[in-house]
């Protein structure tokens, strides 16, 4: 078996990092737009596209966060500080453990930014080195990026390893509360962020967010099911068999990437063809793929439990094309590709196989979005 290592990359040059920021920030900016765009179209409905947006923001100021912590690599900055570490083969996106070095970071932001000179007392010092010394501050420089860098984290709202669950009240129907859950993850395996997004009903004496033993448990069960190798209806059969009381009857898993770029990744398939050929000026070198899956509740059947009582068990709907819905564990699922101009001319004249069904986002840097 290969090892997943091999496939991980350090961004040592300063000018290949700094651009591979400023790719994913252009990137992070137009799927903002793109899911606003899927709204419009009846893909996913305000309160899911608020929810996927704060993700996506999320990812944003995780990246701006990164950006400043490397901003210096490849310089002489008088101490090693590593680089940033990505994932060439299979995601294009950053390697888990960076996040989760960030996470570790944030919570010592504090203490780090209470030891640190001002902003404004680095770049005074900077002026004077250049002024008197007649010298690049290479090392003020350095200070003045830790401090931005953990200036942001201690801003949070960024995107973590585990973003734990939030339940938000949609409705009540006499003994019935509709509420949506949403979590996110940055799957370790696959080093791609991965949002769940569940509507259920809650029958429970007391309403789930406010119950003190379901809500942890609830919180739990989902962030330990939260990988993605298990099917959607693995999950939510094992949620519905382990809540007697709630009842899932929607849930969506949408994966953000991988992120494909001829500049820093090594995928294989038409697209890094696709890229090759473009030969796209840097900025536009990229293109970025958005998978949704869903699992629908489409009845519901009544199941002994105990001497007397009897409990509702959910009955989902599998994709009836193909005979593939037991494969794929879902009522159906969506696939998307967000890219700039160029590469997507490319990619219509040369019109490889498995990309008939796929949604095509294209996007300008004026940041108009235009769906094919």
């Amino acid at each position: 078996m290969a090892d997943p290592a091999h496939d991980h990359v350090g961004l040592t040059d300063t000018f290949a990092s700094r651009r591979y920021f400023r790719k994913f920030e252009t990137i992070a900016t137009h799927l903002l737009r793109v899911a606003a765009n899927m709204e419009a179209e009846g893909v996913i409905s305000r309160d899911e596209v608020r929810i996927v947006s704060r993700y996506i923001s999320g990812l944003l100021f995780t990246f701006r966060a990164l950006s400043m912590k490397y901003l210096l690599v490849g310089r002489d900055t008088g101490r090693f500080f590593g680089s940033l570490n990505m994932d060439k083969r299979d995601s294009g996106f950053p390697v888990a453990a960076e996040l989760m070095t960030m996470a570790n970071d944030a919570q010592q932001a504090a203490s780090h930014l209470a030891n640190m000179p001002s902003e404004a007392a680095l770049k005074d010092e900077m002026v004077q080195t250049i002024l008197g010394s007649r010298e690049i501050p290479t090392k003020l420089q350095f200070a003045l990026s830790q401090r931005l860098y953990y200036e942001e984290l201690a801003r949070g709202q960024l995107f973590w390893v585990r973003n734990d669950p939030e339940c938000h009240w949609i409705s009540t129907e006499g003994e019935r509360r509709r509420f949506l859950l949403h979590w996110a993850v940055y799957d370790s395996q696959i080093n791609l962020p991965v949002i769940y997004l569940m509507r259920l009903e809650d029958t429970g004496k007391q309403a789930l967010p406010k119950d003190s033993r379901r809500w942890p448990e609830v919180q739990a069960h989902l962030m330990a099911q939260s990988l993605a190798g298990l099917k959607l209806l693995t999950i939510a059969k094992g949620f519905d068999e382990d809540f007697d009381d709630l009842h899932p009857k929607h849930l969506r898993r949408i994966h953000v990437g991988p992120m494909y770029s001829s500049a820093y990744t090594e995928q294989t398939g038409p697209l890094r063809a696709v890229l090759e050929d473009a030969q796209a000026p840097a900025g536009q070198d990229w293109a970025l793929a958005w998978t949704s899956e869903e699992l629908e509740s489409e009845d519901v059947r009544e199941e002994r439990a105990g001497w007397f009582g009897t409990v509702e068990r959910e009955v989902f709907a599998l994709d009836p094309f193909g005979g593939q819905g037991a494969e794929t564990g879902a009522t159906r699922t969506s696939r998307s590709i967000i890219l700039p101009q160029r590469p997507f001319q490319v990619l219509a004249e040369r019109n490889p196989p498995g990309f008939a069904d796929v949604r095509k986002f294209v996007v300008s840097e004026g940041g108009q979005v235009l769906r094919y």
